[in-house]
């Protein structure tokens, strides 16, 4: 079977401000994909492969089929799972076909499990086209909650620059706009409030990675997917410090801008 992918969901429209993130996400998949979605894992547990192997697209079928399904049941408990959260929706359309990839959080008595479906309709068909277990230590809320408990040092020093640029950036614009300039004054701003370069990091596994051609508004953002981790970015206020470093110089002593 392929390799996992991330599922991503995205929020539209204002109506959606001030649900729950269950609810937020509930938006993104019809209850029928999900009952379906679910049967089919239901029958996972219940170690019916046949049944599955019945809406298996032809393209994952093979004599290996049965062992990986096997396989995936034997990670489940016994007895009923104690939740089971819808935490990733994603759907394509094209002209002959439609794919809906679903993303359910199983919890049991000490133990998790997350499990992906992918199923296309085409031709009034409904067949699987991606079937997933992967066991986790603890809940995706628990992993990917915001805590400054065993951070390395790179993240200690991200997140203290993610608070000081904007406050050099909010500092600079402040000051911009209550000085005469000899020069257009909006460009100024816009020079400014545009952060050069950006190192991210997730903030739950520590990874990070630097890209030099980036541009963010007030050189930081934060930002984290539904049941996933966050991601702290940080760029340079470039705009900002060369401004300040060159304030006097700019001042007119004519009329203001």
């Amino acid at each position: 079977m392929s390799r996992p992918y991330v599922v991503v969901v995205l929020m539209a429209g204002l109506g959606l401000v001030g649900c729950s993130k269950a609810d937020l996400i509930q938006k993104f998949a019809a209850s029928e994909d999900q009952a379906l979605a679910r049967s089919y894992v239901d029958l996972l547990r219940q170690h019916r492969f046949d049944d599955i192997e019945k809406s298996m697209d032809p393209s994952l079928t093979g004599p290996s089929l049965n062992q990986t399904l096997s396989n995936m049941a034997g990670m489940f408990p016994p007895g009923e799972p104690t939740s089971v959260t819808l935490v990733g929706a994603q759907s394509f359309k094209t002209p002959d076909s439609s794919m809906v990839n679903l993303t359910f959080e199983y919890g049991f008595a000490g133990k998790w499990l997350v499990t992906n479906v992918a199923l296309k309709k085409q031709g009034g068909n409904t067949t699987i086209v991606g079937f997933h277990v992967y066991p986790q230590t603890k809940s995706l809320e628990a992993q990917s909650k915001f805590t400054l408990k065993d951070k390395s040092p790179l993240q200690y020093a991200v997140l203290a620059l993610i608070i000081v640029a904007p406050l050099v950036t909010l500092w600079s614009l402040v000051s911009c706009l209550r000085t005469k300039l000899k020069g257009r004054k909006w460009l100024w701003v816009l020079f400014i409030i545009l952060g050069v370069g950006r190192l991210a990091i997730n903030w739950t596994t520590g990874a990070w990675g630097f890209n030099p051609f980036y541009i963010q508004l007030f050189s930081a953002s934060a930002f984290a997917p539904f049941y996933g981790p966050w991601t702290l970015g940080v760029s340079l206020p470039l705009g900002a410090i060369v401004f300040l470093l060159s304030r006097d110089k700019l001042r007119s002593t004519d009329v203001g801008s």
